[in-house]
């Protein structure tokens, strides 16, 4: 099940990238940002009414809390450079780019979760490297 929303993730974060290259036009990119994250406030927090999960509030440890306040930090700076970026670039070289977070993902993964990191990872790795470059350059 986990690959249907991995997938489904890729697609909707493919329609995110074209939907907001067409809507950032004449926008500030900062604005555009904060117009972006207030609709995913009101989705997330709907799903949490909606599927009742509420309640867990308080059972969130001291440990995630700060570290999911940090996740939503980068999230807020992945973003608002991704809307930079989106308004000055063209969307097929900025998302590419901005895809490098795999690799980096991995990267990270293996220095500070101790992941396995196997030969098939460095191929996958280095094979996105140079896709990307081959796309922007």
């Amino acid at each position: 099940m986990w690959f249907v929303f991995a997938l489904l993730s890729a697609v909707f974060a493919a329609l995110t990238s074209i939907l907001a290259k067409v809507g950032i036009d004449g926008v500030n990119s900062n604005l555009a940002t904060a117009i972006r994250t207030v609709v995913v406030v009101a989705m997330a927090w709907g799903m949490v009414f909606l599927t009742n999960a509420q309640s867990g509030l308080s059972a969130i440890s001291k440990k995630s809390w700060i570290f999911l306040i940090l996740s939503g930090l980068a999230t807020g700076a992945s973003w608002l450079c991704y809307y930079r970026a989106l308004q000055i670039g063209e969307a097929s070289k900025v998302v590419p780019i901005d895809k490098l977070s795999v690799v980096i993902t991995l990267v990270l993964a293996f220095i500070f979760l101790h992941e396995e990191f196997t030969a098939k990872s460095l191929i996958g790795c280095v094979l996105i490297t140079a896709g990307t470059l081959i796309m922007v350059l």
